[in-house]
């Protein structure tokens, strides 16, 4: 299991010219990985699709037609989040099952044909979080799986090692698992731009903790960002009864609000320099329940300052609770889409 079927690799190739791309399993050499986040762009997260625990269990389903409406919108790129250990066998070897696969597949090639750059992420992998040593090696397995099984397709897949390590996952732990799943990864697609974020859920305070192999410049380095957390999530279920408290919160844009968002974003370029890796915000988004007008003008002012440090971003996310597009009236959210992209 995990080898490419010969319709798949035709699929793949097929999607080179389409692209004009290049695959990246026999090239072996450095690329610009500044040079491939800037190819990320402006993205958006697929999310509650895939990242469920079965697609449609969060009410989105992920339609064909939605990577043409992406793109036409002016994105230049995808995350994907998967929920691959809900698709995978408990015991070694492991086997991610082939009808999840396929459906993966389809959905990847469809955005590639499209012209968009896909980060394709490892999502609520909750085990692992719980219990890390437990499941290194299931972890482990299920990186060189998808790495053989991607490892012909065009150089617009990205890897994403998993969103939002937290919980047990250590610094000391993160850092041993990166390296770890690197070296399997690498014997398949050596030149494959790879995403990895730091524990804390990808935060900010926790960069200068990330310990990447520094002879592995094929790297992207991630940071998820929803502050002031009290307005980005207020009356979020998931975020606990206290948010139902923080209804009302809002984002005006005043001087100190715009100053902590510059600060915290500053830190990143300080550690980004020192370290020499590109950066891409790979979340933010703000909750349904804050209102419209807030949502719009928290989410342009972010943008706004990620884009002028250099970050690519991604926003989160497409069809759901933050969702810049309202799958029902088969439309987007004008306000948010504006925010997004500065118009």
């Amino acid at each position: 299991m995990g080898v490419m079927t010969m319709k798949n690799v035709i699929y793949a190739l097929l999607l080179v010219g389409l692209c004009g791309l290049s695959a990246v399993a026999d090239t072996g050499g450095k690329k610009d990985a500044f040079a491939y986040n800037k190819l990320i762009g402006r993205s958006v997260n697929l999310g509650n699709g895939l990242d469920a625990p079965t697609e449609g269990a969060w009410g989105v389903t992920l339609k064909d037609e939605y990577f043409s409406i992406i793109k036409k919108a002016g994105f230049n790129s995808v995350r994907m989040p998967v929920r691959w250990s809900a698709h995978a066998a408990t015991n070694a070897p492991y086997t991610i099952d082939t009808s999840f696969f396929a459906r993966v597949d389809h959905l990847v090639n469809k955005a590639l044909s499209e012209g968009l750059v896909v980060i394709l992420d490892l999502h609520h992998y909750e085990e692992v979080m719980q219990l890390p040593e437990e499941n290194r090696e299931r972890f482990v397995a299920l990186w060189a799986q998808l790495a053989t099984h991607y490892k012909a397709y065009p150089d617009r897949l990205y890897f994403e090692l998993l969103n939002e390590p937290n919980n047990k996952f250590t610094e000391g732990v993160w850092n041993s698992f990166v390296v770890d799943t690197l070296k399997v990864v690498r014997k398949t697609n050596p030149g494959r731009m790879v995403v990895v974020g730091p524990v804390q859920w990808n935060s900010i305070g926790k960069l200068n903790t990330l310990v990447l192999p520094a002879a592995d410049r094929n790297i992207i380095v991630t940071y998820h960002y929803y502050d002031p957390f009290h307005f980005t999530h207020q009356g979020a279920s998931w975020a606990g009864k206290e948010s139902e408290k923080w209804l009302g919160t809002t984002w005006t844009g005043t001087e100190k609000e715009q100053k902590d968002i510059c600060a915290a974003f500053d830190k990143v370029v300080v550690w980004a320099k020192k370290e020499n890796r590109p950066v891409c915000l790979g979340e933010f988004g703000a909750y349904s329940m804050a209102k419209m007008e807030d949502r719009a003008r928290w989410t342009k002012f972010v943008v706004q300052e990620a884009e002028k440090r250099g970050f690519s971003w991604a926003y989160w996310e497409f069809c759901a609770g933050f969702g810049v597009y309202d799958k029902d009236a088969n439309e987007w959210r004008p306000e948010l889409l504006t925010a997004l992209m500065q118009q």
